[in-house]
């Protein structure tokens, strides 16, 4: 029987992290890289009349939002059986091998062979998103102030995951197929899962556990006086908050796709057209790239700025001025009204159907990744803060049923084809403004609820 490792809690004032969150960081980076992968490559597959299914841009949609939104419900399951049950570590580990099951199947062109794809798919993700991200929590001691760090870091190993998927998918799509891309995608959670298992004594103090003998106990918060229901509740609210940025920010795998397959002229921009040559090794053509590439907008901003922000935030701690997390969020969505904005002068400059510069699509991504990066793991890190011990993991399996319904919402989608395109960004960028006034007026009952975070 192997022997479980002594965690590395984190003290409050601590200045280094644990060995164990990199673990998490590179087990998250290549699951995300198979995610990504296939999400890279889905819609526009489904569409193709000779390698996919020839379907109209409506029916993609649809599939598209209805297999995120099982993909983000399916963490409340999964992180009620981690809890109870399982433990997360075995969670996470089960999860991989789901989604290795799920990427393979989707290299076989057979419909059924899809639905039984995406099946293990989502089963995979209810197993290993919730817990691996709790994981990342439970490495730090209560109230320390690397927590928000922690997950910033945490996140951007997802994103360099999903910045390569797109670009090795539209390389090896142009150059073997898009069957072959799929199977590459499962690849990726090889890797993800041999990580875990190699280094399995670096994160086994991530699982819920009675304190070690001889540790000291961790510092009381001001939130631990809130009654379980309060906090609970303060945590329902901001789920139904950001329910619509979901909604709007996951328009990236259906219609961003589209306008950057349709409506977006790449060649156009030496400057890009270079980046995307030696980016891919000259394995793409910039004449044949397709909306998949697009893909790698995001998780590129997130990469390069993750750190500033993190510096940031770590410049305002010290002067005793860093904003409270749900200020954070709050900021997050004033900042993706503004770039859906930007995406509806886009729109209107291309005479909303024909083909514009791919500099709308990139400066609206960069505006929207800075609103993620205010928003999505801050998320994460305001449950760990805030949800009981005792139902962590559920509580972040509900972050993700919240993230599940605005992708359910992205169905919105379907009116891609019948309202003009500005009109289309217009909607969506004023959802998004709406929830960012309402998060505004909540802030103060917020902060009673979730003193100190």
């Amino acid at each position: 029987m192997t022997a479980i490792s002594p965690p590395e809690p984190i003290a409050p004032g601590a200045a280094r992290h644990p060995r164990g969150l990199f673990v998490l960081f590179a087990a998250e980076m290549w699951e995300r890289f198979s995610f990504y992968t296939m999400l890279a490559l889905f819609t526009l597959y489904l569409q193709n009349p000779d390698a996919g299914f020839g379907w109209t841009k409506a029916q993609a949609t649809g599939l598209y939002s209805n297999y995120l939104m099982f993909v983000y419900f399916s963490p409340l399951l999964g992180g009620w059986l981690a809890d109870r049950k399982l433990g997360y570590r075995r969670s996470v580990m089960i999860g991989g091998l789901f989604f290795m099951a799920g990427h393979l199947l989707l290299s076989v062109r057979s419909l059924p062979v899809v639905y039984a794809a995406l099946a293990c798919l989502v089963v995979g993700n209810g197993f290993f998103k919730p817990n691996v991200s709790a994981m990342v929590g439970n490495l730090y001691r209560e109230g320390s102030h690397l927590k928000d760090r922690a997950y910033n870091i945490f996140y951007m190993g997802i994103n360099i995951g999903a910045f390569l998927a797109p670009l090795v998918a539209e390389a090896v799509k142009q150059n073997f197929g898009v069957h072959v891309a799929f199977a590459v995608a499962a690849v990726g959670m090889v890797i993800s899962v041999t990580i875990l298992w190699r280094f399995k004594g670096l994160i086994e103090g991530a699982e819920k556990r009675a304190p070690v003998a001889g540790e000291a106990p961790a510092v009381r918060r001001p939130i631990d006086n809130v009654p379980d229901r309060k906090r609970i509740g303060a945590l329902i609210v901001i789920y139904l908050v950001v329910i619509v940025f979901w909604m709007v920010f996951h328009q990236n795998g259906s219609t961003l796709t589209y306008w950057a397959n349709d409506n977006t002229d790449w060649a156009s921009s030496r400057v890009l057209s270079t980046i995307i040559w030696l980016l891919s090794f000259g394995s793409v053509s910039v004449d044949k790239v397709s909306g998949t590439l697009s893909s790698a907008i995001n998780p590129f901003f997130v990469i390069t700025l993750t750190f500033p922000l993190v510096w940031f935030w770590q410049w305002l701690d010290r002067r005793g001025r860093e904003p409270a997390t749900t200020t954070k969020i709050m900021c997050g969505m004033f900042l993706t009204a503004i770039s859906f904005y930007l995406l509806y002068l886009g729109g209107k400059s291309g005479g909303d159907f024909g083909r514009v510069s791919p500099w709308w699509l990139i400066g609206a991504y960069a505006i929207i990744t800075t609103g993620e990066l205010m928003l999505s793991p801050m998320g994460l890190t305001l449950v760990s803060k805030v949800a009981p011990a005792h139902a962590r993991g559920v509580m972040m399996g509900g972050w993700f049923a919240a993230t599940a319904i605005g992708n359910k919402l992205t169905m919105i989608g379907v009116y891609w084809d019948k309202w003009l395109h500005s009109t289309f960004f217009l909607v969506l960028g004023s959802a998004a403004l709406v929830m960012g006034f309402v998060l505004l007026g909540l802030l103060r009952p917020l902060r009673k609820w979730m003193p100190g975070v």
